[in-house]
């Protein structure tokens, strides 16, 4: 009874913060005339303001991790009715390339500027890793295959939670003074910000058009996950003890598959316009629910707990990922 419970009441309250979110972005759109900070982004300051006024809560846990991942996955997969990869492949094949590049640039920049700031190699693979391909989804896959320690792996990670918020609510300002499109702002984001429910709070409140370019471009780097996670493996000395093999699902995530899935049969037409419509609401309604689980679950506090060297690696490395995506986005002339 216990096991089944536990979900609930962190469930619940991040459905109290993604309803708050909602209204208020309502209440801000009736008074003038437009949403001045959209709910997905309302959910997730929300969600951070609440955990860091309580604190760490064990019993909310379970139901913060079932919001901000199984919720959002099926959203993500849901995401899929709304695409229309005809659309989204006539941005040519320079835009594949320009995510394989990128990828494997920002890799070798993160490494350098840690390394440079005296991070050890690790803690430096783990920040470049999570800053190149999807934040704490990419550290929790590369750091065992490293052999990363504890230390290392909890201040990526709790620097990479924060700062993505910020990669969230300071991007859209960038769009403007860069000249960008929507299409190339939906390249911007899904190059630049870190996780998954992250990028799709940074793109869609900007336009349909970035947010679905931004999840094709967000979910095929995500599926260079596995390539980096199986070269680190392979190139980690034999010395010392075994290395864990990397588990299918680190490499492939379900989601994506179900994302590229619905996306291939909405893009043939299968599915009813209605049946479409539905599942474009029942994604939007899980994503909120997502970007509030998202929100609880980091502790505005951690900065004060991880080492300025690291605080400074993770913040040039996300300015870096920005000037690396604009010159790809006018060098490969993705319009």
């Amino acid at each position: 009874m216990g096991r089944w419970w536990a979900p609930f009441p962190g469930l619940f309250l991040a459905i109290g913060v993604a309803v708050v979110a909602r209204r208020l972005g309502g209440v801000a759109a009736q008074q003038f005339g437009h949403a001045l900070v959209d709910p997905l982004v309302l959910a997730i300051l929300l969600g951070a303001a609440v955990r860091t006024a309580i604190g760490n809560r064990p019993i909310l846990d379970p139901g913060v991790d079932f919001s901000a991942k199984t919720l959002l996955e099926i959203a993500i997969v849901l995401l899929g009715a709304s695409v229309d990869l005809g659309a989204l492949v006539a941005a040519g094949p320079q835009l594949f390339l320009a995510i394989a590049l990128f990828v494997g640039l920002a890799l070798l920049v993160g490494f350098a500027v840690a390394r440079a700031l005296g991070l050890p190699a690790p803690l430096a693979i783990l920040l470049a890793a999570g800053n190149a391909i999807c934040g704490n989804s990419a550290i929790a896959a590369v750091a065992p295959v490293i052999g990363a320690e504890r230390e290392h792996t909890a201040a990526a990670i709790a620097f990479t939670a924060v700062l993505g918020v910020v990669a969230v609510v300071g991007l859209p300002f960038l769009m403007a003074p860069l000249g960008l499109t929507h299409t190339q702002y939906g390249v911007l984001a899904g190059l630049t910000v870190y996780a998954v429910p992250q990028v799709l709070a940074a793109a869609f409140p900007v336009s349909a058009v970035a947010g679905e370019m931004a999840t094709l471009v967000k979910l095929t780097r995500v599926l260079l996950l596995g390539p980096v996670v199986l070269g680190f493996a392979l190139a980690r000395p034999r010395r010392g003890p075994a290395r864990p093999r990397p588990a299918l699902g680190q490499l492939v995530p379900w989601f994506i598959v179900g994302f590229l899935v619905l996306a291939v049969v909405r893009s043939n037409e299968v599915l009813p316009g209605a049946q479409v419509y539905q599942m474009q609401l029942m994604a939007q309604t899980l994503t909120i629910l997502a970007m509030a689980g998202l929100g609880l679950s980091v502790d505005l506090r951690a900065l004060r707990r991880i080492g300025a060297r690291v605080a400074l690696s993770a913040g040039l490395g996300l300015l870096a990922l920005v000037g690396l995506a604009v010159a790809l986005i006018h060098l490969l002339g993705i319009a």
